[in-house]
Formats: structure tokens, sequence, C-alpha cells
């Protein structure tokens, strides 16, 4: 999806989310669009058309902003306006330091985790499955998007999901920066599975295992294409 093209799709989009009135409401949805791979780093966001799209203040939209601006997916340029973020190297490892504490405790869960929670990862390894089938490697991100998600979700906890859901709208961005986008995310197709694969059997702590072993890999993937890249 093009950049004119998520902003098109607004106007109608407002309507199923009944009017978009609070910042916090706001700011979800800007955070969605990045975690889905709409929104680029380095896109400008025109105020004025976001505001007509979504049918809100200018005061609202400036405190979405603001919190977004907190959670580093974007920035403001004096006399420029606001854009997304683009990472750098400092973000990739504190991020991951994050990760590895969230979504390993959140792992060990499984045993005790509803059966549609467990189902959730499931889910999302079969979208990343048919979706690396069919060549849709965003589609692909998005799938591995959706299976951190689901891991942290095996808790049942409000918090951490929220809290999940900024630091995988910021990875999503660093995803975004390391350009094709089946070059970086191909292999995490498998690693994915076999997390799953592992924890499905019953051999959670082997699947603890591998998930750390996979932040290890991914951090220095993603680090070492931002060098190559700077």
């Amino acid at each position: 999806m093009t950049g004119a093209d998520w902003l098109a799709s607004l106007a109608a989009e407002g309507v199923v989310l009944g009017r978009v009135s609070t910042a916090e409401r706001v700011a979800e949805f800007v955070r969605t669009r990045v975690v889905e791979g709409d929104l680029l780093p380095g896109t400008r966001l025109s105020e004025e058309a976001l505001r007509t799209a979504l049918g809100i203040s200018r005061n609202t939209l400036r405190e979405a902003f603001r919190l977004l601006t907190r959670e580093r997916l974007l920035v403001h340029e004096h006399s420029r306006g606001v854009f997304v973020r683009t990472p750098d190297e400092a973000d990739v490892v504190d991020l991951y330091a994050a990760r590895r504490v969230i979504e390993s405790g959140a792992l060990s869960a499984w045993p005790q985790a509803p059966e549609e929670k467990r189902q959730r990862v499931r889910d999302a390894v079969h979208f990343q499955k048919e979706s690396a089938a069919a060549r849709r490697w965003s589609d692909v991100a998005t799938g591995n998007m959706r299976f951190h998600q689901a891991i942290t979700g095996l808790v049942g906890s409000a918090r951490l999901d929220e809290e999940v859901r900024r630091l995988l709208a910021e990875l999503r961005l660093m995803f975004l920066h390391m350009g094709d986008p089946r070059e970086f995310h191909e292999n995490y197709v498998r690693l994915n599975r076999e997390i799953l694969e592992l924890a499905d059997s019953g051999s959670v702590t082997e699947a603890g295992e591998a998930l750390r072993r996979y932040f290890d890999v991914a951090e220095q993937h993603l680090l070492t294409r931002m060098r190559a890249h700077g």
C-alpha cells in the first residue's frame, strides 16, 4: 500500500471506527498502520489530511503525535513537520533487550494458556507459511508481528499486550529500513515454525531456548544490515 493509498482509505475506516475521538485511539490507529507495514520510515504525516480523514480536532491529533513521539515511532522536525521515525543501532539493541525479557517469559506460559491463545500462535505461523509460498513478503513480515504478539498474548495481560504492540511497531520500522523484505524475512518463517513445534510438543524449555537464539540471530541481522546501509 502506498502512502497515498493508506491515506485515501482513512475516511472509509473512520466510519468503522465510529469516528475516532480521542488521542489514544488515534495513536493506536497510526501504530497499527506501522505494524501492518503501511507507513515507511521517513513518511511525512500531513496534519490537515489526517484531521480531515479521521474527523478529529487539531488538538486531538497533536496529542496523538506526542504519544507516538514518546514511543519513538514519530519524530517532529522543526519547520518541516511530523515524520515516521527511522530507528538506529542503539534502538535495535535496546528493543531486543526488552523483547528477550518479555517474550521469553511469556512463552513459558504455553502449558497453562487457554487453547484459543495457543491457536493464535499457530494461526500466525500458518499465515506466514502461506504468505511465503505466495511470495507475499510484506505479509510474511506482518505474520511475524502476529506471531510475537500471540506469544505475549499467552500470558493474558493487557498491560504486556499493550507494551509489546508498541515495541513491535518500532520493530516494524526497523524491518522496513532493511530493504528487500524477502531477503530479510524468509529464514524467520522456518525459525518461528520450529519454536511453535517445540512448544506444541510439550518441549517448552527448548522452545524458550530456540526463541532466545532467534533473538540473537535477528538482532545481529538487523545491526549488520544497518551498518551496511550506513
